[in-house]
């Protein structure tokens, strides 16, 4: 995980702050089942084993992990949609 020091551009954020695994991915595919192809979603966790589920998550998904970042305790992805 690296620090990054611009956020990407995002359609939709996601606040997934308090939630425990798996629930940030479970609700994390409810709204990625709504975005578009080429959107990208910003979510921000404070669930440490997130960083294995959102990576696992994209591989199998196909999405794209575009950043993963730590600060605070907080974890901050940027996934972009790829629905082809």
């Amino acid at each position: 995980m690296h620090i990054m020091s611009a956020m990407p551009d995002y359609t939709e954020k996601f606040d997934a702050t308090g939630l425990s695994c798996p629930i940030p991915i479970l609700r994390c595919k409810r709204v990625l089942g709504r975005m578009k192809d080429g959107d990208v979603l910003y979510v921000i966790s404070t669930d440490p084993d997130s960083v294995r589920d959102f990576e696992a998550f994209c591989r199998r998904s196909r999405h794209q992990l575009i950043s993963s970042s730590e600060s605070n305790g907080k974890y901050h992805y940027y996934v972009k949609i790829l629905r082809h």
